[in-house]
């Protein structure tokens, strides 16, 4: 397979829409769409009503409507849902969804894929967070129904990612370990999918490539020798990227403004990918045709661009976000943040400091700490031996009593609400507050200064596929 040279970055939660995957897709370039919380993205939509009626267009060629009743009876409200109303939520993803719960994740991935893939013959991939392993089964299950192209998969070791698409594209049952702080047996815990479960006659899935997301030689050479043929091209990311980062390696030592330091450790010998065979694209600052021609020279097929595409038309944050970001970027007054805390994951995480978000401290120690989406929660095993689950950006008192430290707590932020109001549906709490934005986004934001046109602050992706390719 001869790739393109341009993967549209997967950033979550829905940011890389099905509008922007779907734009780059048509421009011949990989289009990703972001897997992250979809299951939420889809019931939050129909509570809105599904403007445009999109989602239920693509639910309507889901193979099994039966399951599609039940969800749109469940949670479509035809005029939207009163603006000053809290939305209802669905049940966290666990240890253990329920058939209801399998059913939401299939049908959601599914939704996104068969949009972002409409009206082209273009590649579509579909991005998933590797920490996040509680719905990854049948997200990426409902994906391959949808016949996505590429599967991409980060902020992790995804070992097992391989086996699971070679047993879903059979519908066979699969199997994914779930890491569980504090397990005695020292034995992971694992988790269980089988699409014969969830549907009587399965549908016939589409087998995709998948990529991983790697920070170094070493993991690279690990997924190549431990996957085999399974891994089919890679992407190398460094830590400018947006987004969650790998931590540095070795003792972590932190500048004047408390950002992890990334040294020689850090570097990727290029050659070295180059010699292990496969395609590869580089991420982080590689935002220009200069760097794509510059990639292309070190052996890589292309690059993998992220942030650029965050702030133009078809991307999910809302337009005011997007008219605030790119203003500062033309003023030249845009600053991020290499957040050593923010995550609950523990991953450094990029904040791009915008008014009224989270990036400012007075309004993150305003907000009330609460936990009720739950997808970066950690497992952790009680004193009884049973699974239990804790996030250290929940209520101190709860964390603490579930055997978290104040230490581990102090500075974490909700990244799962806060993306949420990121892409326009913030959960309305009581009192009318709404919970607050918090960006995200890699360093090299000054290209969008050559990219909108003067007497302009808006700009598409195709004019970001323009300026990477040189035209």
């Amino acid at each position: 397979m001869i790739f393109p040279q341009i993967i549209q970055g997967g950033m979550g939660i829905s940011v890389s829409s099905w509008q922007l995957a779907n734009a780059v897709a048509t421009r011949g370039q990989i289009g990703v769409v972001s897997g992250t919380a979809i299951d939420l993205v889809l019931v939050r939509s129909l509570q809105n009503g599904d403007p445009g009626g999109h989602r239920r267009r693509a639910m309507a060629a889901f193979p099994r409507q039966e399951v599609v009743e039940r969800i749109l009876e469940k949670y479509f409200i035809a005029d939207g849902k009163e603006p000053e109303k809290a939305y209802s939520n669905k049940t966290m993803v666990g240890e253990a969804p329920s058939i209801e719960l399998q059913e939401l994740l299939i049908v959601a991935n599914f939704v996104e894929v068969y949009l972002a893939k409409e009206g082209h013959n273009g590649l579509v991939g579909i991005n998933f967070l590797h920490k996040i392993q509680t719905p990854m089964m049948p997200s990426i299950y409902g994906a391959m129904l949808a016949g996505v192209d590429v599967i991409i998969v980060g902020a992790g070791i995804p070992l097992e990612i391989p086996k699971i698409i070679d047993g879903l594209s059979r519908n066979e049952a699969v199997e994914f370990s779930l890491p569980v702080k504090g397990a005695t047996d020292g034995a992971p815990f694992k988790m269980q999918f089988d699409p014969n479960l969830v549907f009587d006659d399965c549908p016939e899935p589409h087998t995709p490539y998948f990529f991983p997301i790697v920070s170094s030689v070493t993991l690279a050479n690990l997924m190549v020798k431990k996957c085999g043929e399974g891994v089919n091209g890679l992407i190398i990311e460094g830590p400018t990227a947006g987004g969650h980062n790998a931590p540095p390696r070795g003792k972590t030592q932190y500048n004047e403004r408390g950002e992890p330091v990334y040294g020689k450790r850090d570097e990727v010998d290029f050659e070295k990918i180059r010699d292990i065979g496969l395609p590869f694209f580089i991420a982080g600052s590689f935002a220009s045709h200069e760097k794509l021609e510059e990639a292309k020279a070190m052996g890589a097929t292309g690059i993998q661009v992220g942030s650029l595409f965050a702030f133009s038309d078809e991307s999910g944050l809302t337009a005011e976000i997007k008219l605030d970001a790119v203003r500062h970027c033309l003023a030249g007054t845009e600053s991020i943040f290499r957040d050593p805390v923010a995550s609950p994951t523990g991953f450094p995480f990029q904040v791009l400091s915008l008014p009224d978000t989270l990036s400012e401290q007075d309004v993150y120690e305003d907000r009330k700490r609460i936990c009720d989406l739950g997808y970066l929660r950690e497992a952790y095993q009680k004193e009884d031996g049973s699974l239990g689950w804790r996030c250290a950006s929940e209520p101190l008192p709860a964390f603490l009593r579930k055997g978290g430290t104040e230490e581990d707590a102090k500075g974490r932020k909700c990244l799962c609400n806060s993306l949420m109001a990121n892409i326009g549906m913030p959960q309305r709490r009581k009192g009318g507050v709404e919970e607050l934005p918090l960006l995200t986004s890699g360093y090299n934001l000054t290209a969008i200064k050559e990219i909108v046109k003067p007497g302009k602050e808006t700009y598409s992706a195709s004019e970001v596929v323009d300026f990477l390719l040189g035209e």
